[in-house]
């Protein structure tokens, strides 16, 4: 019973500090203004960098669905449903979920063990001793970079049709559907409330990733070790914060 009691103390005790950092990052994040090459040059690294697996994880995410949609589909006689099937799946879904583990281990553990490096080697502790606030110049531009790259990755992923293109090419060319049917079910069925739906999620998502990523890598023990540690905590910590956060945004947005 004390060892549940220490855990639930140290756990409380964390998420106090992560909402106090969280807070003096959005104070922080103002100053970025004053230095955009570091903010688009951070843009690059955890946005460009990370477009090759959004776009190859796209399309065999929508291959995947069709060949198993269309099977489904099939048994009902409703196998020109498809296209709607492999839409409504990775817009409202798998786009912004997907992409967001992808994010988390690609972009967020390179966030955090570029900071807790920083920390290692008193980077950020020669910063602060000639008077200059590491969050404004170090981890504000990380995690603005974060937060604007993960909605545009998750559009690229599912909205600009990457995974309903991979669905298209293996419902159309390979198992026959109608190509007219395809398109026309997405038209007559996909709002532009699904859309922003999927934004809003891709953008709560980018915001739990990258706030998690610099909080590990800023309080990252001074070694390599505790930069081992940040990393993992990072990508586990986030993946799981996005299947929790996904549950309650689904459960508000589709009840």
């Amino acid at each position: 019973m004390r060892q549940i009691y220490v855990a639930l103390r140290d756990f409380l005790a964390g998420l106090g500090r992560a909402t106090l950092f969280f807070f003096a990052l959005l104070a922080a994040i103002p100053a970025v203004a004053r230095r955009p090459r570091i903010f688009l040059r951070q843009l690059y690294m955890v946005g460009t960098l990370s477009l090759v697996i959004i776009v190859i994880s796209g399309s065999f995410v929508g291959m995947v669905l069709a060949l198993q949609g269309y099977r489904t589909l099939s048994n009902f006689g409703a196998g020109a449903s498809l296209g709607i099937f492999v839409a409504f799946t990775v817009i409202r879904e798998l786009g912004p979920v997907v992409t967001g583990l992808l994010f988390a281990g690609r972009a967020g553990s390179a966030l955090a063990a570029e900071i807790g490096l920083m920390r290692a080697t008193d980077q950020l502790s020669g910063m602060e001793m000639m008077a200059v606030d590491p969050m404004r110049y170090v981890v504000a531009p990380r995690f603005l970079a974060g937060v604007i790259a993960m909605p545009l990755l998750a559009s690229i992923f599912s909205v600009m049709a990457i995974g309903v293109a991979g669905g298209y090419l293996i419902g159309v060319q390979l198992l026959g559907v109608d190509p007219g049917a395809y398109w026309s079910q997405i038209h007559a069925n996909l709002t532009p409330l699904d859309i922003w739906q999927s934004l809003i999620k891709s953008l709560v998502f980018g915001v739990t990733v990258s706030w998690i990523a610099v909080y590990q890598g800023y309080h990252a023990a001074p070694n390599s070790e505790g930069v081992s540690n940040a990393t993992t905590t990072t990508v586990v910590a986030s993946s799981l914060a996005i299947l929790g956060l996904d549950f309650v945004l689904t459960a508000f947005m589709f009840r």
